[in-house]
């Protein structure tokens, strides 16, 4: 059986209860880049080992 390579993924309740730090507003989970995408603040913040990086000085800089 081959082995899949597993990322780590955002528990769906945790997902409901996180904000963007800036905005204030909802964030989605985006499984391929591995990352918390906040359209509001067109930021994307980490997802290090299943933990959020919520800090908007680790985030990546959206392309519009």
């Amino acid at each position: 059986m081959a082995k899949e390579e597993s990322k780590p993924m955002v528990d769906v309740k945790l997902l409901e209860l996180l904000a963007c730090p800036l905005t204030k507003g909802p964030l989605t989970w985006d499984a391929k880049n591995c990352e918390l995408i906040s359209k509001s603040a067109l930021l994307a913040y980490p997802v290090r080992d299943g933990i959020p990086i919520m800090l908007p000085s680790e985030a990546r800089q959206l392309d519009v």
